[in-house]
């Protein structure tokens, strides 16, 4: 029987990459969070830093979901990182234990013990992923026993510190979320001084929240399956049993709005050069939203009518692949290459994460919401590359075309729409149906309705019957796809190339 990840075990391995040291360092940092992106992104930045002994702080971790924190306490908080996928062109497999944790506590059972843990001057640094929802404002008294919310639970540590250190303006925390939502760090900073005022704190601890506290905005990119599906192989192969153990990709971005003061902080961003501290954060969150986000948007609805049902069996498959790079690179690119000076590099970066084989990210699943998407991450672009070329961008505006088509239902049942793909029906899961479904009532695909789609400004941002040459090329190309079908489409675009 495999012997379960501990510390004396893994002491015991001398190629295992964690010494005793690494064991015996002060908690720096108060984690709200025991997910596998904080995990796999920011403890994984802060082990890495350990072991080159640049950093030299340990996680203390707050468990604010129910459930206990048994996994964590069997393993000495250690637990293995699974790093699979392409990494510039190479296949990419490698195992590490991670030591960074020094242990876990439940919110609700530990409370009193998460309060004293602000007691340490070495603490300076407050980081979560609450998910998107966590950062909101709920009305609650914060000192009369455990608040419910995330901004609650922050405004009652930062109370907790401001009591033990005298208001001391050496002891403010640099705060960072990772909580997907634009502006994180103004919006919970936001959130707190409300929270605060609803409390009727003093104004001297108010005073200290904003003068002794950064809140710094951040944006996260890191792809982290979790757990494998394969564990007991392999375990088998490590030689011991893990239940924390995690699976991510290669690739990882952490880009955090700061100065030289938070990079003394942070100091561990020294570890890995994937870990950006900068003034702004607008151009990787630009390059992400259009590069990444974008690609997807405009290129999915053209893979799963063509039968195919992953990112990554687009990569396998001619023409698709064809399709994805020439959107990235050709289209989406040099649209913002002044904008994001690093664009170049993460578009490559992307190309690769698509092709990663250890990933099975579903297209019909990145479908939702696929016109509000489409508006958000691609009209801007659409814009842009008949500004800088006076011409369409023609995969984008093909993509456009099969999107339409992907939005065509051939059937509605209780208020849900659904398309068809070589006879089998999928669910539309858009906010916007209603009024596509409607068009394709009454024009059926004719250039009527793609005019009326694209002047619709319940849709989109801009009118996109305005954009020259735009309504007659979707037009053009969805007539195509109707009458061939996007297999022979696609079939015949092959042909054409060779």
């Amino acid at each position: 029987m495999l012997a379960t990840l501990n510390q004396e075990l893994i002491l015991r391995r001398a190629d295992s990459g964690v010494h005793e040291n690494l064991f015996q360092y002060p908690e720096k940092i108060l984690q709200f969070g025991t997910g596998v992106l904080l995990r796999g992104l920011v403890d994984y930045l802060v082990d890495k830093a350990n072991k080159q002994g640049i950093f030299q702080g340990r996680i203390v971790v707050i468990k604010s979901t129910d459930g206990d924190t048994n996994d964590f306490d069997q393993q000495n908080s250690l637990y293995t990182t699974h790093i699979k996928g392409i990494s510039q062109g190479e296949l990419v497999d490698s195992v590490l234990v991670n030591a960074s944790i020094s242990r876990v506590l439940q919110s609700n059972a530990e409370w009193v013990e998460i309060l004293k843990t602000v007691h340490q001057p070495d603490l300076q640094t407050i980081i979560s992923n609450t998910t998107e929802v966590g950062i909101q404002y709920v009305p609650e008294k914060v000192t009369e026993g455990v608040p419910s919310s995330f901004p609650g639970k922050l405004l009652a540590i930062l109370w907790e510190r401001f009591q033990f250190f005298g208001g001391s303006s050496h002891t403010g925390f640099v705060i960072v979320p990772t909580e997907l939502v634009v502006d994180n760090g103004i919006l919970l900073k936001d959130i707190v001084l409300q929270l605060a005022a609803y409390n009727e704190l003093p104004a001297a601890f108010i005073d200290w929240i904003n003068n002794a506290n950064r809140f710094c905005s951040s944006l996260v990119d890191r792809i982290v399956p979790g757990k494998p599906r394969n564990l007991a192989e392999q375990e088998e192969k490590a030689g011991y049993t893990d239940k924390l153990w995690i699976e991510v990709e290669p690739f990882l971005l952490w880009a955090i709005e700061g100065d030289e003061y938070i990079k003394s902080v942070l100091s561990f961003y020294k570890a890995d050069e994937r870990m950006l501290i900068a003034p702004s954060i607008i151009p990787f969150r630009e390059q992400k939203l259009r590069i990444l986000n974008g690609s997807h948007t405009a290129s999915v609805p053209m893979g799963f009518l063509s039968g195919l049902n992953t990112v990554y069996e687009c990569m396998q498959d001619e023409y698709m692949k064809h399709f994805f790079q020439q959107v990235v690179l050709q289209e989406i690119l040099p649209t913002i290459k002044d904008i994001c000076p690093q664009a170049s590099t993460f578009a490559q970066d992307v190309l690769d994460r698509f092709a990663n084989p250890f990933i099975a990210h579903k297209l019909i699943s990145i479908t939702f919401q696929e016109s509000s998407k489409m508006n958000a991450r691609n009209v801007r672009t659409l814009v842009r590359y008949y500004e800088q070329q006076q011409a369409l961008p023609p995969y984008m505006s093909l993509g456009f075309a099969a999107m339409l088509l992907f939005l065509k239902p051939v059937r509605e049942e209780g208020g849900k729409y659904y398309g068809a793909r070589d006879g089998e029906e999928y669910l539309i899961t858009d906010d916007n149906i209603s009024i596509f479904a409607e068009y394709w009532n009454k024009y059926n695909g004719s250039r009527e309705m793609v005019a009326s789609i694209c002047a619709d400004q319940r849709l989109w941002e801009v009118n996109l019957d305005g954009l020259p040459g735009f309504t007659a090329t979707i037009a053009n190309h969805l007539e195509q796809l109707q009458q061939q079908g996007v297999k022979a489409f696609i079939r015949q675009e092959l042909a054409a190339s060779r």
